[in-house]
């Protein structure tokens, strides 16, 4: 596993599509999607909430981050076949106990169990749910979200088990630090280290290719491998 320790967000976002770009293979989705691929890698911002929290270079900017973190905490009414929210506070979809459906609030547990046990290893929510996952063509990537107290703040890790760097890490990384905020405040104390794990991190190397070259600067900033610059071809 590479670990990536950055002073910021931005900052691992985008050292994280350095490596990727740099360091990775070109392999092929299930899904006949072309992908650059890299071993498992872990971010560690000591500060998530230290500007920048937004790559310049990303396709989405502040007042999207901002809308996608509310979304995540309070909900949103779009349609999709899966949220974060409804899997983070309202886990259990198709599931039934003692004839009743199931609905577990992972956060509020969270933050329960902290509040009565500062030192516990067991505050985690997950998002896979067997009974709808098995079938479902997208189906959550975000896997697991722990959060500690120690030295007196909330420090939260999140595992995903396959993850988009390019387009989409951002955007995850700004909710979940959001997210982490939140639990904070419920429980009074400082926010803590943020540590976001991807299990197979990716790029979308032609599907999103407009999106590299803001990040490569003409290969100023990034010298991504051969197949990803014969794709791109805007350094001529």
């Amino acid at each position: 596993m590479r670990v990536i320790k950055a002073p910021t967000l931005a900052g691992a976002h985008e050292l994280v599509v350095k490596l990727i770009l740099e360091k990775g293979w070109i392999l092929e989705t299930e899904n006949r999607e072309a992908t650059v691929e890299f071993e498992e890698v872990a971010l560690r911002v000591e500060k998530p909430f230290s500007d920048p929290m937004v790559s310049s270079h990303s396709r989405f900017q502040r007042k999207f981050m901002e809308q996608y973190a509310h979304d995540l905490i309070e909900g949103s009414n779009a349609v999709f076949e899966y949220d974060y929210h409804d899997r983070l506070f309202n886990w259990g979809g198709g599931l039934s106990s003692q004839g009743k459906e199931v609905h577990v609030d992972q956060i509020e547990y969270i933050i329960d169990k902290l509040a009565s046990a500062p030192q516990s290893r067991r505050a985690i929510a997950i998002t896979w749910n067997p009974v709808t996952d098995e079938r479902l063509d997208d189906c959550p990537c975000l896997q697991l979200v722990q959060c500690i107290i120690r030295d007196g703040a909330l420090h939260m890790k999140v595992v995903f088990r396959s993850n988009d760097m390019l387009t989409a890490a951002g955007a995850n990384m700004f909710a979940l630090a959001h997210l982490q905020r939140y639990i904070a405040g419920r429980l009074g104390i400082p926010c803590g280290s943020y540590t976001h794990i991807s299990l197979v991190p990716h790029i979308y190397y032609l599907r999103d290719i407009g999106d590299i070259e803001p990040f490569c600067q003409r290969g100023s900033l990034i010298r991504p491998i051969p197949e990803v610059c014969q794709a791109c071809k805007k350094c001529g």
